[in-house]
């Protein structure tokens, strides 16, 4: 075969591969949001590497929104106004009953579980020489709990309130309530995130803190009453402070699209993200749970049928009844 013969067939297998691309992602957005959290949030840090990594990927146009978290986010993709969202299994179910605050009464029925993200994990960070280093010690003081409609200005007054502590909780966004509390305005930072929380990693990079969080019999109520709410631990090493593991509980995150997301941009997506396990690593530690094998922890949400097509093809059954 001569050059010019080889250079025409190259040329040619490229035009009709990229016309079999083009016809396939016909009906795919031009450009795509994913709604994340405050500035500083594991969200957004999550959200914004991930929708880089797509756009590398599948060279899509994924723009990451600042928001004020998991109970907005999800009405914004039921409402189609964003095309991706990062949710807690609480707030999305909650909001699938038409219990969510921002459109109370309004049956989430378009939304959509996609893949695995990570749990969050909550803890409690105080100043070192502030000497509170338990959650008795924090009666009748003030507590930072995250952005309004985040996961933890949702749950944290939710035990504050079952376990009978007289705690004020304030909202704010992440990175700012933690500055609040090296300031001496707020006494503590009750905080839930894939692990390391950036803004208390960036804390104790500047002072000394405590890590703690509730006791055991308080670890018992909480999942008693919530079956959302799973026993976790905060690792050692998580931060300096934390030299042992500290036990307390969890819930978990994953992505979540609107039923009408065209199935072959939903299974694109989703191969993207489980086949590129280590490039998700670079984009935060918590993505070590962004694995097929954490699908079971969705028990509530149908799945979008491109997110069912990828797993099964790949040997993970999704039941008949969460198959959207």
């Amino acid at each position: 075969m001569n050059k010019i013969t080889l250079a025409l067939s190259t040329s040619l297998l490229l035009f009709f591969s990229a016309f079999a691309v083009g016809d396939d992602r016909s009906d795919w957005p031009s450009s795509m949001t994913v709604g994340t959290s405050s500035q500083g949030g594991t969200y957004y840090i999550y959200g914004s590497g991930w929708a880089n990594l797509i756009n590398q990927k599948l060279g899509t146009n994924i723009g990451a929104e600042i928001t004020g978290g998991p109970v907005q986010n999800v009405s914004m993709v039921q409402l189609g106004e964003h095309d991706f969202g990062l949710v807690t299994m609480g707030p999305a179910l909650e909001a699938i009953e038409g219990k969510s605050p921002i459109l109370p009464g309004v049956k989430h029925d378009k939304v959509r579980a996609l893949f695995p993200m990570y749990q969050t994990i909550f803890h409690i960070s105080t100043m070192k020489d502030s000497a509170i280093s338990g959650v008795d010690a924090l009666e009748g003081k003030r507590a930072g709990v995250g952005s309004a409609g985040g996961t933890n200005s949702v749950y944290w007054p939710r035990f504050f309130d079952l376990l009978g502590y007289d705690i004020t909780t304030l909202e704010g966004g992440s990175g700012d309530q933690a500055g609040q509390m090296q300031d001496g305005l707020l006494d503590a930072f009750a905080f839930g995130a894939g692990l390391p929380v950036s803004s208390v990693s960036q804390l104790e990079a500047q002072s000394e803190i405590n890590v703690f969080s509730f006791p055991k019999d308080d670890i018992d109520k909480i999942v008693k009453e919530y079956s959302e709410i799973s026993r976790s631990v905060v690792p050692a090493g998580t931060y300096r402070a934390v030299t042992e593991d500290i036990p307390t509980v969890s819930i978990w995150n994953f992505v979540v699209v609107n039923a009408d997301m065209p199935e072959s941009l939903a299974y694109e997506v989703v191969k993207a993200v489980m086949e590129n396990h280590e490039a998700m690593l670079k984009v935060h530690r918590s993505a070590a749970e962004t694995i097929p094998e954490n699908v079971i922890y969705n028990t509530q949400i149908p799945f979008h049928p491109g997110a069912v097509r990828w797993f099964e093809e790949n040997g993970y059954d999704i039941p008949d009844e969460l198959k959207g």
